[in-house]
């Protein structure tokens, strides 16, 4: 599953990316009107399937940057040897309102349950995801799990394997009514010394699993440490 994090290049730029924006069922509160419970598995395909425009900014090293985000369903797909569901990633990312580079990723999914199995980059880039669990329907405040491994190879037939990584998901309370949805990305394992680093991709989910804002933090080893960037949505 391509995300937001594991678009980073040399330098914290931001390269093809999966997003989304969409409704989904309601959960039960407490008395006190304290939501306790979000369906995950929805705001997942509102994040990364559904048709959607997105706007991330942040400041790196004084200069802005920005990525305008298009994600287009493309309907019934084959991907290694699978009939799955596609979304289109379009990207646009600038550095002071010039833009700097564009390109095109797709992920690839089944549903019912939610599985995804992989994605492909404009730049040949061919990777095939093993889901470690089951997304689930709700989960509650507090919960999260291991979703997949990921594993890059340099083309479509993955003679050259270029990296591989992990992804969690964790669930934390934003308000009574809002929660973060976060998709935690491993450092490659395919390195002692990753130049890519890791990532903290986050979504501010209401009751239905609408996506209400976003959030990534990029982390990324630099000779001073560890350098940080905070994206977020406009």
């Amino acid at each position: 599953m391509k995300t937001l994090g594991l678009c980073i290049v040399a330098g914290l730029g931001l390269s093809a990316c999966a997003s989304g924006i969409g409704g989904g069922m309601t959960v039960n509160t407490n008395p006190n009107n304290v939501v306790t419970q979000y369906p995950v598995e929805t705001a997942m395909l509102n994040i990364y399937t559904k048709q959607r425009s997105e706007k991330l900014v942040a400041i790196v090293d004084n200069q802005s940057a920005s990525a305008d985000i298009q994600i287009t369903p493309k309907g019934s797909l084959q991907f290694n040897n699978k009939a799955v569901q596609g979304a289109e990633v379009n990207t646009i990312n600038k550095v002071n309102n010039r833009i700097t580079n564009q390109s095109v990723a797709i992920n690839y999914f089944t549903l019912n349950p939610l599985v995804f199995h992989g994605f492909t980059e404009s730049t040949g880039t061919y990777s095939l995801s093993s889901q470690t669990t089951v997304i689930p329907k709700m989960a509650t405040v507090g919960d999260s799990s291991k979703l997949m491994t990921e594993t890059v190879y340099a083309g479509s037939s993955m003679r050259k394997k270029t990296g591989s990584y992990e992804q969690d998901w964790s669930l934390t309370r934003d308000t009574n009514s809002t929660a973060w949805l976060c998709i935690e990305n491993s450092k490659n394992l395919s390195l002692s010394s990753d130049p890519i680093g890791s990532s903290s991709e986050c979504y501010k989910i209401n009751a239905k699993g609408d996506v209400l804002a976003s959030k990534v933090t990029l982390s990324q080893p630099s000779a001073n440490g560890t350098k940080t960037v905070v994206f977020t949505s406009q």
